[in-house]
């Protein structure tokens, strides 16, 4: 029997995009969580211990700063090294895209596979063989699976391969392969990286993304980490998961449609805010809160956001320090459909409101409001206009949102200006 351990998408000190910009972010425990993320799967190669540890790709983040990056991977290598424990890594599209990363001299317990052409390493103690290959760019496009060598007789045979094979949401089609052509090769295990989501993608052979090892933005939530794989008798015979992330990213989504006030809207908030913190106890998270349904409270709330917005931090800080950190708020709420049977009120809130309910049902106008706003869009930072929450007014969902927080902030402006209104 024995033990390994399959990781990958380390991206050792990933620089930060954009979130020292928010006051009271922990920027420094983020920049520090992907080192001692790794130090955790050091510890359980460790304490297992297990025979060797495979890392499939994207070890680091292109260029390092300087070389205490490196410095910093060989020392906590250097500790698999005394207990006899090898490491096998291919080069993912961030790795190759470094100068750096190439120069640094590894134990002699690391071997990093050749980016000219796939290659075999056997463990003849183990009756294992591996197989891979490094990228030689930032983006192959070729599938590096084809010319994987066969599989050698009575070994366990693992091929180790970053890729993105038959596509998957939200990342590069580097190396693309189709399952096919894994399940054909005749290997034992794949392992596989480039894919920050944990997959176990088929069962025979066992096709595995392991996930990155520490989430690093919102598009990387929920648990993050290592897979744990003994292999007894020619066959796996176990595989776990093995948490190592030191915080946690979430999107919480929060129905306000039974909240009447703006005060129960956000009691609602806090009650989901712990459910969550219980659910990933003791970890910290860093949280990207929406909000949404049709609630009464809707005019209060988008009729002042910047005082929603703190008060929403207001209450993460107040009661959970910092174990908590609201990244972002987004407000989709809308107000309830509205009393037929009672008279519209007079005056300007009467022709308003007949002009929200006009704008919002008819598409042509809709189109016109999307043309006007062209020019506007244009000059807001790049922030806004790209992303996955960018601003696309030719989007008649998101128009409809803006609309409805317009309305919400004229009618506030209305009432204080009329108050008899």
């Amino acid at each position: 029997m024995f033990k390994f351990i399959h990781t990958a998408d380390i991206h050792l000190d990933s620089p930060l995009h954009r979130l020292t910009h928010y006051e009271g972010a922990p920027a420094e425990d983020i920049r520090q969580a992907s080192r001692r993320a790794f130090e955790n799967m050091i510890e359980l190669a460790l304490d297992e211990p297990v025979d060797f540890v495979l890392i499939a790709g994207d070890l680091f983040d292109g260029d390092w700063k300087d070389y205490n990056t490196g410095l910093y991977f060989v020392a906590q290598i250097q500790r698999l090294h005394t207990q006899g424990i090898q490491v096998f890594i291919v080069s993912g599209n961030h790795d190759a895209a470094g100068r750096m990363t190439r120069t640094l001299p590894y134990p002699e317990n690391v071997h990093v596979f050749s980016h000219r052409q796939p290659e075999t390493r056997r463990l003849e103690h183990l009756d294992v063989a591996i197989h891979g290959q490094s990228f030689a760019s930032p983006a192959v496009m070729d599938n590096l699976a084809r010319g994987y060598p066969e599989p050698l007789s009575r070994h366990f045979n693992i091929g180790l391969l970053h890729t993105s094979l038959d596509g998957r949401e939200g990342h590069a089609n580097y190396a693309p392969c189709r399952l096919e052509h894994l399940e054909n090769r005749g290997y034992d295990y794949w392992a596989l990286g480039h894919v920050h989501q944990f997959e176990r993608v088929a069962e025979e052979p066992l096709v595995v993304f392991p996930g990155c090892l520490q989430g690093r933005n919102i598009r990387e939530t929920g648990t993050k980490g290592s897979v744990l794989v003994a292999v007894e008798s020619g066959r796996v015979s176990e595989i776990n998961r093995c948490p190592h992330d030191v915080i946690r990213w979430e999107r919480l989504e929060i129905n306000l449609e039974h909240a009447a006030t703006r005060e129960a809207a956000l009691d609602a908030f806090k009650v989901a805010l712990a459910a969550l913190l219980e659910r990933h106890a003791p970890l910290p998270i860093i949280v990207r809160a929406t909000f949404n349904g049709q609630t009464p409270a809707h005019a209060a709330i988008v009729g002042d956001l910047d005082y929603w917005k703190e008060a929403v931090r207001s209450i993460a800080v107040a009661n959970y320090g910092e174990r908590t950190w609201v990244e972002k708020i987004i407000v989709s709420t809308s107000a309830p459909p509205k009393n037929t049977g009672v008279a519209a009120d007079p005056g300007p809130l009467r022709e308003l409101d007949q002009l929200v309910d006009d704008l919002q049902r008819d598409e042509g106008r809709l189109r016109i409001l999307a043309e006007g706003l062209a020019p506007l869009m244009q000059r807001l930072p790049a922030d806004y206009r790209q992303g996955e929450n960018a601003l696309i007014p030719e989007d008649p969902d998101q128009l409809r949102q803006f609309v409805r927080q317009a309305y919400a902030l004229l009618v506030k402006g209305l009432k204080q200006e009329n108050p008899g209104a």
